[in-house]
């Protein structure tokens, strides 16, 4: 039994640089895993990155629609008699006097392919 601990013994301190090289290099893969892939790692910092430029440029489209807008508004609300104008025409379709209006003519749905909204039924 004393020459199988002492096999063991030598063994261990022979092979002790070794193991503690393994060990490290184990734990430096293992670190760089989690920093790359981890919960909080490169390659979900480089989504968030992604999300957060898709989102600014979101917000920067938002930004100029709203000024545009803002700008419709104070037009009609100091009174301009071109802004009053344009919405007339495009919301209630007035026209001038001595204006020609064109229509684009839209194809109706065929009569004969749709069912009645009542049905068949007969009495």
């Amino acid at each position: 039994m004393a020459v199988t601990v002492r096999i063991a013994r030598g063994w261990f301190y022979r092979t002790r640089r070794v193991l503690a090289t393994l060990c490290l290099a184990l734990l430096a893969v293992f670190l760089g895993y989690k920093v790359v892939f981890g919960a909080n790692g490169m390659k979900v910092w480089q989504g968030k990155r992604a999300q957060i430029e898709s989102l600014q440029r979101d917000i920067d489209r938002r930004k100029a629609e709203h000024e545009q807008l803002q700008h419709r508004v104070d037009g009609l609300q100091r009174g301009e008699p071109s802004m009053i104008e344009k919405e007339a025409r495009e919301q209630l379709g007035l026209v001038k006097p001595g204006e020609v209006v064109l229509f684009e003519q839209r194809s109706r749905p065929d009569a004969r392919a749709s069912v009645p909204a009542g049905g068949n039924s007969t009495k």
